[in-house]
C-alpha cells in the first residue's frame, strides 16, 4: 500500500502541529494515513487507497458519510447562513425532539462539543448543590478538561491524581474514582465522604474502554446507592445515546439520571453537545440563575440542521433495530472464527457498538489493561494494510453504520480471519 503522500504530510504537519496532529488519537505509528474524501461506509486517502471506516469518526457518523439527506439539509441551511450569534428556530425543534426521547432531560443547553457538556453538567451539579466533590469510573473518559483528567487506578477511596501536566492537585482532589461494575466500592466512597459529593458521572457503557458492559442490576444499583446517599447521577451519553437506543442507555437499561450530556450522532457529524437534565437544575443556569455557561458556536444552526436531519432517518420504522441486528451477525461470525482459529481473544459489543480486546472479557478498567495491547496493534496494522480501519488503540469503541452493507462485513470479516495471526 502507497502511503507517501501521508508520510510526507505527517513529515510536514510535525513542524506545525503539536504532535504533528490535532488529537493525540490519530498519531498513528509511524505516521497517520490522510482523509481525502470519504462516502457511506468509506475512507480514501490522499495516495488513493480505500478503507471500510469502522472509526466513524469516533462515533457521529451512524448514518455513513455524506448521507445525502445531511447534505441536503447542510446545503439549504449554507443558503440561508451558518452563524447569526441570535437564536434559531432549528434549536427549539431539535430540544423538543431530545425532550422527548429522553425524559430525564427537561430542559436543556446546546454547546459545541461533548467536552464542553460534560464540563458544564459538572459545573451544574456543583453549583446546585453547593458542593464541590464528584465520583468519576476509573477509565471513563468525559473530555479533556481538569475535573475529569484523573489517572485511573487508585484505590476506591484515594483522592484524585493529576493525569496531565497543567491540571492544578487541588483540581484534581476534588475527583474520586471508583472501579466499574463494582457498588461495594461506590458506597464505601459515597460513605466515606458524606454531605461532600455532588455527583457521580460515569458513561453507562464504557465507550472509550473498548466498549465495556454493565453487569446486570449495576445501573439499577448505581442510581439507587447515588439517590440513597443525595448524589446526582450524570450519564455520560456523548458516545451512547441514540445509539443503543434512541433514547440512549438510559431508556436501553431503565435507568433516570438527574442529569445527562449528549454529542456525536446528534450533530450528524458537526460538532455539537448538550447538556440538560432536572428542571430544578436546570434553572440554576445563566440567565435564568448563577451557573455561567456561554459559547459563540452554542446552538450552530449547521450542527443542529444535520441533527435534525439525522433524527430523521434513526426514527424511521426497523432502521435502528435493522442496524443493531446486523452488527449482532457482524460480532457473531467474529467470535466464531476466534473459536475456529483456538485464540483466547474476545468479541464485545452492545448495539453497533463492538471490539476485539486480545484477551477475556474485561468488566473494569484494570481487566483491560491485562489484554495484549501490542498484539492488537500489530492486527491493527495488518487489518489497515488490507483496507479495514479500525480505531488504532486497544481501548477504543468501533462502529457500524447503515451504509456498511453485507458485501461489506463480508469483505471485513475475510480480512478479520486472515489477519488475527501475524
Amino acid at each position: 500500500m502507497n502511503l507517501e503522500s501521508s508520510k510526507k504530510l505527517f513529515n510536514k504537519a510535525r513542524g506545525l502541529l503539536a504532535g504533528g496532529v490535532c488529537s493525540p488519537v490519530r498519531a498513528i505509528s509511524p505516521h497517520p494515513f490522510y482523509t481525502a474524501r470519504a462516502e457511506g461506509p468509506y475512507l480514501w486517502d490522499e495516495d488513493g487507497n480505500r478503507f471500510i471506516d469502522y472509526c466513524l469518526a469516533y462515533g457521529p457518523m451512524i448514518l455513513g458519510h455524506r448521507n445525502p439527506i445531511i447534505v441536503e439539509a447542510i446545503n439549504e441551511q449554507l443558503r440561508k447562513g451558518w452563524l447569526y450569534g441570535t437564536p434559531t428556530e432549528l434549536e427549539v425543534k431539535l430540544a423538543e425532539r431530545i425532550t422527548r426521547l429522553y425524559p430525564s432531560i427537561n430542559l436543556l443547553r446546546f454547546v459545541s462539543t461533548g467536552t464542553e457538556a460534560t464540563m458544564a453538567a459538572i459545573r451544574v451539579a456543583r453549583g446546585g448543590s453547593g458542593r464541590d466533590k464528584v465520583i468519576k469510573i476509573e477509565g471513563g473518559f468525559h473530555g479533556a478538561h481538569d475535573s475529569v483528567l484523573v489517572k485511573a487506578g487508585s484505590g476506591a477511596t484515594t483522592l484524585g491524581i493529576p493525569d496531565s501536566k497543567g491540571v492544578p492537585i487541588d483540581t484534581a482532589k476534588n475527583t474520586l474514582q471508583v472501579p466499574y461494575n463494582d457498588l461495594d466500592a461506590l458506597e464505601k466512597v459515597l460513605r466515606s465522604f458524606p454531605g461532600e459529593i455532588a455527583a457521580m458521572i460515569m458513561e453507562p457503557v464504557l465507550g472509550n474502554l473498548g466498549p465495556i458492559l454493565p453487569r446486570e442490576g449495576y445501573l439499577n444499583g448505581v442510581r439507587d446507592l447515588t439517590e440513597e446517599h443525595d448524589v446526582l447521577l450524570i450519564f455520560d451519553e456523548v458516545i451512547t445515546g441514540f445509539r443503543l437506543s434512541l433514547g440512549g442507555a438510559q431508556q436501553y437499561y431503565g435507568v433516570k439520571p438527574d442529569l445527562t450530556t449528549l454529542g456525536k450522532i446528534i450533530g450528524g457529524g458537526f460538532p455539537i453537545g448538550v447538556f440538560g437534565g432536572r428542571r430544578d437544575l436546570m434553572e440554576q443556569v445563566a440567565p435564568d440563575g448563577g451557573i455561567y455557561q456561554a459559547g459563540t458556536f452554542n446552538g450552530s444552526p449547521m450542527s443542529l440542521a444535520a441533527g435534525l436531519s439525522t433524527l430523521d432517518v434513526l426514527e424511521r420504522v426497523d432502521v435502528l433495530q435493522k442496524l443493531n441486528s446486523t452488527s449482532e451477525e457482524m460480532r457473531r461470525a467474529m467470535r466464531e472464527i476466534i473459536e475456529d482459529m483456538g485464540l483466547g481473544y474476545s468479541v464485545v459489543g452492545i448495539a453497533s457498538m463492538f471490539k476485539v480486546f486480545f484477551g477475556p472479557e474485561p468488566t473494569d478498567y484494570f481487566e483491560s489493561l491485562r489484554c495484549d495491547k501490542v498484539g492488537y496493534l500489530e492486527f491493527f496494522h495488518r487489518m489497515l494494510e488490507s483496507g479495514i480501519f479500525l480505531t488504532p488503540s486497544q481501548y477504543e469503541t468501533d462502529f457500524l453504520s447503515i451504509s456498511h452493507s453485507s458485501d461489506v462485513i463480508e469483505a471485513t470479516l475475510e480480512a478479520f480471519k486472515l489477519n488475527l495471526k501475524s
